[in-house]
C-alpha cells in the first residue's frame, strides 16, 4: 500500500527541549515504517525548523548528555493555504529539496511553543493535519490555573491552591502570604506553564517559600502555590480513538525515597522513585480513576490524547493534579507504559495517534 508522510516535529523552544528530542528517539525507532514514511524536523532552541537525521540513536536519553536539535543550516518551508501541499528544506548552499506532499504531523513537543496551543494553532493556519491536542485543551491544560478552573466547573476535585503573580508578589506579598499560610504545609510551589516538574519546590517549612517561589518565577510570572495532597499518586492514559475516549489500566508513582516525583525522577532514572503499571487497584478503583480520567479530558475539551494524574487519597476520594496533553513518550515514560500493560504495544500507541491525527 502507498505510505503516508508524517512529519515527526521535536525539539522546541522550552525548558523540556532535551526531553522533547529524546521522546523523538524513541519514536522514531517504533514507528511503523511499512505504513509511513517519515520526514524528521528538529525545532531549535531559536525557533528554526530544520531537517534533522532519521538516526534514533542520536536523540537517545543519557545522563550525561543530554539530546538537542542543533541548528545545521537547513530551513524548513511548510506548504501553505492555496498553493501545493509539499514540503520543502533549503539547505545551506541555497538549494531547495522536495520531501513530497506532508499527510500528517506528529508533534511531540513539550512545554511552552508546542504543548500551549501554539504550535497547534500554526498548523490550523496552515490547514496541515496534526495528531495530539488542539488549540483549546493545550493551552487549558498548559495554565495549570485556568486548568483547575476548568476541572472544578466539571465537578472534578482538584487540590485548594493559591495564584501568585510576580507582579503582585513584589508589590505587596502580605495578603499572599496569608492565603498561602491557610493551605497548611507541606505545599507545593510550581510554575503556572511549564511543564516535567521544571521549576517546583516542595515547602514543609515556612521560611522556605520565598526560595521556592524565586524559583518557579524563573520559568513563569505566575505561579501555583497548592496544598500537598496525602494519597498515591496514580495516572491514567486516555486516548481519542475513532471509535470514541477510552482510557488505560492505571499506573502509580511509588516513592521510595525522593519528596516527589521530579525531572531527574521522571527522566533520569534517578533513584528513589518507582513507575508501576498496572497499579495496585481494585477493580472499582480502576473503574473510578479511568472515569475521573475520561471527565477531565471531557472537561477541558481534550483531543487525541493526555494523560490524567491524580491523587487517591485514604478516604478513597481522587483528586485530579494535572492534564498533560502530549506526555513523554521516553522508555520510562509512563504513557505508553500504560498503554503497554493495556495490550497496546508502543509501534501500535503510535500508529493510533497518526491515525487520529490523519481523521482530523
Amino acid at each position: 500500500m502507498d505510505r503516508q508522510t508524517v512529519v515527526v516535529l521535536f525539539g522546541g523552544r522550552s525548558s523540556e527541549h532535551s526531553i522533547s528530542s529524546a521522546t523523538a528517539g524513541g519514536v522514531l525507532a517504533a514507528i511503523d515504517r511499512d505504513r509511513y514514511r517519515v520526514i524528521p524536523v528538529g525545532l531549535t532552541r531559536e525557533g528554526a525548523f530544520v531537517l534533522e537525521e532519521d538516526d534514533p540513536g542520536k536523540f537517545a536519553l543519557d545522563a550525561e548528555r543530554l539530546p538537542e536539535v542543533a541548528d545545521n543550516g537547513t530551513r524548513v518551508r511548510w506548504p501553505e493555504p492555496g498553493g501545493d501541499r509539499v514540503l520543502r528544506v533549503v539547505h545551506g548552499d541555497g538549494s531547495v529539496e522536495e520531501f513530497g506532499e506532508v499527510d500528517v504531523v506528529l508533534p511531540i513537543l513539550h512545554g511552552t511553543h508546542g504543548e500551549d496551543g501554539t504550535i497547534q494553532g500554526f498548523f490550523d493556519t496552515l490547514e496541515v493535519p496534526y495528531a495530539g491536542g488542539g488549540v483549546l485543551d493545550s493551552a487549558l491544560c498548559m495554565d495549570k490555573h485556568f486548568m483547575k478552573v476548568a476541572l472544578q466547573a466539571a465537578g472534578i476535585a482538584v487540590a485548594p491552591w493559591v495564584t501568585v503573580r510576580r507582579r503582585a508578589w513584589e508589590s505587596d506579598a502580605s495578603p499572599l502570604r496569608a492565603a498561602i499560610a491557610e493551605l497548611g504545609l507541606p505545599v507545593f510551589v510550581k510554575p503556572a506553564r511549564a511543564g516535567s516538574s521544571v521549576g517546583v519546590s516542595k515547602v514543609t517549612e515556612p521560611g522556605e517559600l520565598d526560595d521556592a517561589l524565586a524559583i518557579a518565577f524563573a520559568e513563569d510570572e505566575k505561579v501555583l502555590v497548592e496544598t500537598g495532597i496525602v494519597g498515591r499518586e496514580i495516572e491514567v492514559a486516555i486516548l481519542e480513538g475513532a471509535e470514541g475516549v477510552r482510557a488505560s489500566l492505571p499506573g502509580e508513582i511509588v516513592l521510595t525515597s525522593r519528596g516527589f516525583y521530579d525531572f531527574e525522577g521522571k527522566y533520569l532514572g534517578g533513584d528513589g522513585v518507582d513507575v508501576v503499571c498496572p497499579a495496585q487497584l481494585t477493580d472499582d478503583e480502576i473503574a473510578a480513576v479511568q472515569d475521573v480520567g475520561a471527565r477531565a479530558f471531557e472537561a477541558v475539551d481534550g483531543r487525541g490524547l493526555a494523560r490524567v494524574d491524580m491523587f487517591l487519597t485514604p478516604a478513597g476520594e481522587l483528586v485530579v493534579n494535572e492534564l498533560n496533553t502530549m506526555p513523554g513518550f521516553t522508555p520510562i515514560s509512563m504513557f505508553p507504559k500504560c498503554w503497554i500493560a493495556s495490550g497496546l504495544s508502543y509501534s501500535e500507541l503510535i500508529t493510533e495517534l497518526v491515525e487520529a491525527g490523519l481523521r482530523r
